[in-house]
């Protein structure tokens, strides 16, 4: 029997699951799950205080999974999360621990996705529903999910969901199930709205407490580029420019891994892929290869780059953004080995900030944010290669012949040794020019220090004094080319900017910097959402609702209406107010 049994095997879980456990390469339980599982082994219900990244998904995933009934074909287990990217991460979470146990099926419901394909697998009886508040009541009141059988619920992130302005929606939903459950509820910080959740829907929950441990070390420098373009492009371009012994690319999937390896290799570089799909005996010969210098470049998903330990190695880039904190300490901690200095580079797409906010909460210091290399230094770097290669001929004693064959070319008339140059030059670029077009020019997409911001969150959480605005206070870019919305919901149903926000981000699967100006009205809100977004926007957000009220929302006219001062239906133009970031 192998470690991870004996590790694992202490909470008595089904050899299903450990096995899964196995397989993902788990090799021993973190904090978080050494204090939570006994708990919720036992039915016992959980209120957890730790940072995303700790290992909180398996904490409560690998017990109730253990509990579940798979010949009941109802929704046994409910997780509440506050977006469809951590719905979805919790989800293949669940699916990942539960693949050898025949009958299980889980279900992630959250705006943006097609009704039709949600209503089809909920009548297959999915025993598991991972999903977002909006979403999810929003099938309660339709009648098509029941939870009247349902004996465990999850509070995943119950402060993020109060910071979006869901608290009202899971309330609502909380008072919708069985008295009779288990409630697991984890929270990086514990505001007093949260207790009061905690004291109203809990049966003398087990309090736990976890510290991060995520610290990373001084000598990684660290960094983060906002996505624009192909992210592939953007890659080669870093490395072209980074001066580095060798190089490991993180990335979720397999697929990418080889669509990453395939892409570096056409545009010249020494690169490999890892991934679960590798037997031993090839990946051992990769990593020796690496090792040896014989590989420069290692293309790697999380579970394959488990147990890596190569020295060469100075510089990380997270093609991916890891979905949890910890994995991101632990895939930097791969470079700037043995007395090196180390590189960290991160690709953030701009729906991936909250997961930036989480890992600089977790490493305690920001990440600074850099901009892509500009054509001009690619060209620089480009010129110093060759350059060095000709330096390296020049010094050799063996251009005699050459100088003879010089003479012989058959050239026309005309030509001189400067334009020969310069033709060779051309000639030995090969697939990497060194004239490159203009660097295209992108409007500015800065997060605005978010470090600072989620400090501050936390900072007014600890308080308890909760600006229904203050996720909204910090400068931001004006926008153009917006389309202005109007939605049936105002003052008097109790809304604020918060709510519209949080549905709108979650709902339409949009950055919350992009929505723009936004007032509030008696019985309507206007909204200002990006043109360029409207058809895919309108059709997510049709059946949202906001505080259980449907927004029916409906187009009014683009911004640049109001600059040619051409009158809107909603009333006097001097009630229009633009809310500022």
């Amino acid at each position: 029997m192998t470690q991870i049994h004996h590790s694992f095997s202490i909470f008595g879980l089904n050899s299903h699951l450990l096995k899964s456990l196995e397989q993902l390469g788990y090799v021993k339980p973190s904090p978080i799950q050494l204090a939570c599982m006994p708990h919720l082994l036992l039915g016992k219900d959980v209120l957890g205080m730790a940072q995303t990244g700790s290992g909180k998904t398996a904490a409560f995933a690998l017990p109730l999974l253990n509990n579940i009934d798979v010949s009941l074909k109802h929704p046994q287990i409910l997780v509440l999360v506050p977006t469809r990217e951590l719905a979805i991460q919790v989800a293949k979470a669940f699916s990942d621990f539960s693949r050898y146990i025949f009958g299980v099926k889980v279900l992630a419901l959250y705006g943006g996705q097609r009704y039709d394909i949600q209503l089809q697998i909920l009548r297959q009886g999915p025993q598991i529903i991972v999903g977002t508040p909006g979403r999810l009541l929003d099938h309660l009141k339709r009648g098509t999910l029941n939870l009247v059988n349902l004996n465990s619920l999850v509070l995943d992130e119950a402060d993020e969901m109060l910071r979006m302005g869901f608290i009202e929606d899971v309330e609502n939903i909380m008072s919708k199930i069985p008295k009779k459950h288990q409630t697991a509820l984890f929270s990086a910080t514990m505001p007093n709205i949260i207790r009061r959740i905690s004291k109203r829907f809990m049966n003398s929950p087990q309090e736990i407490k976890i510290q991060s441990t995520g610290i990373t070390r001084p000598d990684i420098q660290q960094s983060y580029w906002i996505v624009r373009g192909k992210k592939t492009d953007a890659l080669i371009r870093f490395l072209e420019v980074e001066d580095f012994s060798a190089t490991i690319i993180f990335v979720r999937t397999k697929n990418a891994t080889l669509e990453v390896s395939e892409a570096l290799e056409k545009h010249g570089y020494n690169s490999a892929a890892l991934n679960g799909d590798m037997n031993q005996s090839l990946r051992e010969q990769t990593l020796e290869r690496l090792k040896t210098g014989k590989l420069d470049i290692l293309i790697a998903t999380d579970v394959a780059a488990r147990g890596l330990d190569v020295d060469r190695i100075s510089f990380v880039i997270n093609y991916d953004i890891p979905m949890d904190s910890e994995s991101y300490v632990h895939r930097i901690g791969r470079t700037g080995r043995a007395g090196r200095t180390g590189r960290a580079l991160l690709f953030v797409e701009y729906r991936e900030r909250r997961l930036l906010n989480n890992i600089e909460r977790t490493i305690k210091h920001p990440i600074k944010e850099i901009e892509l290399p500009k054509s001009e230094l690619v060209i620089q770097k480009r010129l110093q290669i060759i350059s060095e290669k000709i330096q390296k001929q020049l010094n050799s004693a063996d251009l005699k012949s050459y100088k003879l064959l010089l003479s012989k070319l058959n050239l026309k008339d005309g030509w001189n040794f400067e334009n020969l140059s310069a033709a060779l030059l051309k000639l030995v670029q090969g697939e990497r020019p060194l004239i490159i077009p203009p660097d295209k020019r992108y409007s500015s997409l800065s997060f605005n220090n978010s470090f600072s911001t989620s400090t501050y969150n936390i900072r007014k959480f600890n308080n308890n004094k909760i600006n229904p605005n203050s996720r909204f206070i910090h400068d931001r870019k004006k926008s153009e080319n917006m389309t202005l919305y109007r939605i049936e919901v105002g003052k008097n149903d109790g809304i604020e900017v918060r709510h519209i926000v949080g549905a709108i981000a979650n709902e339409g699967d949009i950055s919350s910097r992009l929505i723009g100006a936004i007032k509030l009205f008696s019985t309507y809100s206007t909204v200002e959402l990006p043109k360029n977004h409207s058809k895919r926007l309108l059709a997510c957000l049709l059946r949202t609702r906001i505080l259980n009220k449907p927004i029916n929302i409906k187009l009014i006219a683009y911004s640049s209406l109001r600059e040619n001062k051409k009158s809107l239906s909603f009333g006097n133009r001097k009630n229009y107010i633009k809310r500022t970031f």
